[in-house]
């Protein structure tokens, strides 16, 4: 009865076009990526505990508050990333508002509403993050919670454009759509290597004498040669799919997001090597993060480009038409 409800109520809302469905979506993957760099951001700054208590900032306040014992600066970094929570939960419920109101097709409703589900579940784990002193395992998994979130952002932004009717087209053969399958699994590793060398490494997010952070006990030159051999295989992995799309004629549209994610690939790599000959300098630490968020989105869309909705009717030549 209250679904019901609520449905009346979307029903009174501007019916939104599919531009304005997809400038919302663009924007779910904009403040999904945006706040895994606000929270390197905190984390270099050591700006963690900026505000020591969740959900308030300090007992008894939502917002900071003068404190002896908390620098300004870093209650200022923390309270603005938390603030950037409101708007990767607007533009979440805007979303699915917005499919809600266009009647959209299940699956889109499906991926629209993991949206705001993901950014209640990022809250939660946040929450944990403090409450834990930062513990290095809850910021690995936070940070690996916004990539899958970034991941999810891209295939609703690809559903939205897709027609709600007609058919799956297959742009690819089988065994290079496994091959994509493949390099996403090096790009998990890639990203879970590369927490496990955040997590030994110098940027604890906290400086605090009296009880520093407990830091991942294992030397940080193994993990980063692990975090570095995920990206190798991630990156072999492309270029093989590359020429196997050559081979069989890959369309433009894939072609261009290979291109751009074999290019943002390589420069992960060379702000990884700068990072480790520079003894990680915390400006390049929130650039690798952002990096990350990057090459997320952009394998997502990839990942996507090779099976699409089309109307009956309008596949390609090389592309192979399956049932819904």
């Amino acid at each position: 009865m209250l679904s019901r409800a609520f449905l009346r109520l979307v029903d009174l809302l501007p019916l939104p076009s599919l531009r304005v469905q997809r400038i919302i979506a663009f924007a779910v993957i904009v403040t999904q990526a945006g706040i895994s760099v606000t929270g390197a951001i905190v984390r270099v700054t050591s700006s963690g505990l900026g505000c020591p208590t969740w959900p308030q900032c300090f007992p008894g306040s939502f917002t900071p508050v003068a404190h002896s014992e908390v620098p300004v600066l870093h209650q200022t970094v923390e309270f603005t990333n938390r603030m950037f929570t409101f708007g990767v939960t607007l533009c979440a419920a805007l979303v699915v508002l917005a499919v809600l109101r266009a009647r959209r097709r299940r699956e889109v409703l499906v991926y629209a509403w993991l949206m705001p589900g993901g950014t209640v579940l990022q809250a939660v784990i946040g929450g944990i993050t403090v409450r834990t002193g930062l513990l290095w395992w809850t910021v690995a998994v936070h940070l690996l919670a916004s990539m899958l979130m970034v991941w999810l952002a891209v295939l609703l932004f690809a559903k939205i454009g897709e027609p709600d009717d007609g058919l799956q087209v297959s742009q690819a053969p089988a065994p290079l759509r496994w091959l994509t399958v493949l390099s996403a699994f090096a790009l998990c590793g890639t990203l879970i290597a590369g927490t496990l060398v955040t997590g030994a490494g110098p940027h604890a997010g906290d400086k605090s004498v009296d009880k520093p952070v407990e830091r991942l006990q294992v030397e940080i030159v193994t993990l980063v040669h692990a975090h570095a051999q995920f990206l190798v295989a991630y990156l072999a992995l492309l270029i093989g799919l590359a020429f196997g799309l050559a081979a069989v004629g890959m369309n433009r549209a894939i072609r261009t997001r290979l291109i751009v994610l074999i290019a943002l690939v390589c420069a992960q790599g060379l702000v990884g090597v700068v990072q480790y000959f520079t003894h990680v300098p915390a400006a390049l630490v929130a650039v690798h993060v952002g990096g990350a968020a990057a090459c997320t989105a952009a394998t997502a869309a990839l990942w996507a480009a090779l099976r699409t909705r089309e109307q009956v009717g309008a596949t390609t030549t090389s592309a192979v038409a399956q049932p819904a």
